[in-house]
């Protein structure tokens, strides 16, 4: 099962509006996975500053102090905003690595990292995590989202989506690989670094290795059809957009709508009921084994 949402809007008065969009687009797809849920959201970047999300369990003792120990450990000034379970810590870009060995030798998980993408995800329905860390206020570019119906690992905030294993990438799957646990060791071998059991996380590590080996996202979401096994839906975010690719079977439903003003994606065509213009959409069915991305 699995629901996937992929919002990218082409006009920037819409931005403000993102998160209250793609918000009722993911709380319409419960039914196909009330695990857990999350959301990626491309937002505004801070000059020479990477944005690091962290999860704790315990954030009122994890967070409390945290900004002045990694500015101590660091060496410069360091943000910290907590929003329930999750906080996004802002430090300097040539940082980033330092302030991540530190925040994880402290206990704490990173969701992702990057100049612009900030990651949501709990365990629980859509709408109780979209209200928990307030989806529907925050604004950006574009996002993707995924509610989770669990069944290749545990029902875990690290387990749920979207996975993040590069600085503003991220991706979401509806599907199951067949070889993650090959591939999984293939990357390990390049240095590629995996934190869960899930398939997906597999798969997003092997688009951040080869777009770090210089392919770019299309060509990067062209080779899972090569050296990925399984059926999937991959919907892929960067910092400059996102893109979709289905296997050559694509057994998973998918279907986008384009309008002058956004690219939706979603498992369901009933999560663009509510979206703005979408009576004039061009709707379409992504055909398998090809590659769509919308980039800036």
């Amino acid at each position: 099962m699995c629901g996937i949402v992929g919002l990218f809007l082409k006009k920037d008065a819409m931005r403000p509006q993102l998160g209250d969009m793609l918000t009722d687009m993911l709380i319409t797809m419960t039914d196909r996975g009330p695990d857990s849920a999350g959301i990626a959201i491309y937002g505004e970047a801070v000059p020479g500053a990477v944005k690091i999300t962290v999860q704790s369990d315990t954030p009122d003792a994890s967070f409390a102090g945290l900004a002045d120990a990694l500015s101590d450990a660091l060496g410069a000034q360091v943000a910290v905003r907590t929003i329930s379970t999750h906080a996004i810590v802002t430090v300097p870009a040539e940082q980033s690595a330092r302030a991540t060995a530190v925040m994880e030798a402290r206990g704490l998980r990173v969701m992702g990292s990057g100049e612009t993408m900030e990651i949501y995800k709990e365990v629980g329905l859509p709408r109780d995590v979209a209200d928990r860390f307030g989806l529907r206020d925050m604004g950006g570019s574009h996002g993707i989202g995924h509610t989770r119906m669990a069944t290749e690992s545990a029902v875990t905030t690290l387990g749920a989506h979207p996975f993040s294993t590069a600085d503003d990438q991220c991706l979401v799957h509806n599907g199951s690989l067949s070889n993650h646990n090959r591939m999984r060791r293939v990357l390990e071998r390049k240095g590629v670094r995996t934190r869960s059991e899930n398939d997906t996380e597999v798969g997003a590590a092997y688009i951040s290795w080869r777009v770090a080996e210089g392919a770019s996202l299309g060509e990067a979401l062209e080779g899972t059809l090569k050296d990925l096994d399984g059926f999937f839906t991959f919907v892929a975010g960067t910092r400059d957009g996102f893109g979709v690719v289905r296997d050559p079977i694509a057994c998973k439903p998918a279907v986008m709508a384009e309008t002058d003003e956004y690219v939706a994606f979603a498992s369901e065509y009933r999560a663009f009921a509510d979206l703005p213009g979408i009576e004039a959409a061009r709707v379409w069915e992504p055909e398998p084994a090809t590659v769509y991305f919308w980039e800036r």
